[in-house]
């Protein structure tokens, strides 16, 4: 078991890493095609790798599906297809950003998701948040002002397109955490990817195709190819396996890393270094993040030890 969760943690950390790497790689794409026809081009990529992925686990488990199953998996496919145009949403939001703002910012913006869904669970779905969310709150909303905030105390285009991905991740992630337990997560990422492609395909028909679409150079074809098969397909896939064998304050720990890598590639890959105050700034919403997962984690962790330790018979001597 314990080999198992190394690899799954391993997994985890790989698939932060090519996150992390696809920052820069969009921002340079999109400066040579438009947003919503490169997206649709990644998640048809995307799509077509999940295609036969799909079809094999269908009939491997198709001679033990019942009609019920076959219902159950029905009735979840329109709440999958809304999941897939919010996360949809996120990816537009981010992308369209990249264009405004740059690689190391959007990945600490888009890491405030982390703090969002507890803040959401509690605003609309009557969770309490403890002590450690509302710590990771102030922390990271401070450290949100530091990084994006202009001399004027106005923030950012772009930064204030990617708060708005960010939203829309702990939007997806929540509706996921209400939908999941119906049907298998691969089943749900596979509608989701494909809702995604289809969505943004009919976006850039409509607004971006009529103009003209530039020549499809060999930069934008490798990160739609990068960012299909491995930042997506791969990524879904391996989230699915590794989440099984390792523990959640594991994972709670490895996808905070994702801005860390996604500053350290911009910085790699393009030079990008930050102020001293976007540092701040970045660093107050990494402990957020950290204080919010793994504070809950632990307290949940402590509340479980006192129940069980209440529910011990008492000894007389």
């Amino acid at each position: 078991m314990v080999h198992r969760q190394l690899i799954a943690d391993l997994t985890l950390l790989l698939v932060v890493i090519v996150w992390g790497a696809t920052f820069v790689m969009v921002q340079d794409a999109i400066q040579e095609w438009p947003v919503f026809a490169f997206l649709a081009l990644r998640f048809a990529i995307a799509t077509a790798a999940f295609a036969p992925i799909f079809l094999w686990r269908r009939m491997r488990s198709g001679s033990t599906a019942n009609h019920e199953d076959t219902k159950a998996q029905s009735r979840i496919l329109i709440p999958a297809i809304v999941i897939g145009l919010v996360l949809g949403a996120s990816y537009a939001f981010q992308t369209v950003g990249l264009l405004y703002t740059t690689p190391a910012k959007t990945g600490f913006i888009t890491g405030l998701n982390v703090i969002l869904v507890p803040v959401g669970a509690a605003l609309f779905l009557r969770q309490r948040a403890g002590a450690p969310v509302i710590l990771g709150v102030l922390l990271a909303t401070i450290g949100l002002a530091l990084l994006s905030l202009n001399d004027d105390l106005s923030i950012g285009f772009g930064d204030f397109l990617v708060f708005i991905c960010a939203i829309a991740v702990a939007a997806q992630i929540l509706l996921v955490a209400r939908y999941a337990p119906q049907v298998s997560p691969f089943r749900l990422a596979a509608i989701q990817i494909a809702t995604m492609a289809v969505a943004c395909a009919i976006i850039s028909l409509i607004f971006e195709v009529p103009a003209g679409l530039p020549p499809l150079s060999g930069n934008v074809l490798f990160a739609a190819v990068f960012t299909g098969l491995l930042a997506t397909t791969f990524a879904f896939t391996a989230q699915a396996w590794a989440q099984r064998f390792t523990s959640a304050s594991h994972i709670a720990l490895l996808y905070t890393l994702e801005p860390v890598t996604a500053a350290l590639f911009s910085y790699l890959l393009i030079g990008e270094i930050l102020t001293l105050r976007a540092l701040i700034g970045c660093a107050l919403i990494l402990v957020g993040m950290l204080a919010a997962e793994l504070g809950s984690l632990w307290l949940a962790a402590r509340r479980k030890r006192v129940v069980f330790n209440e529910a011990l018979p008492v000894l007389s001597e």
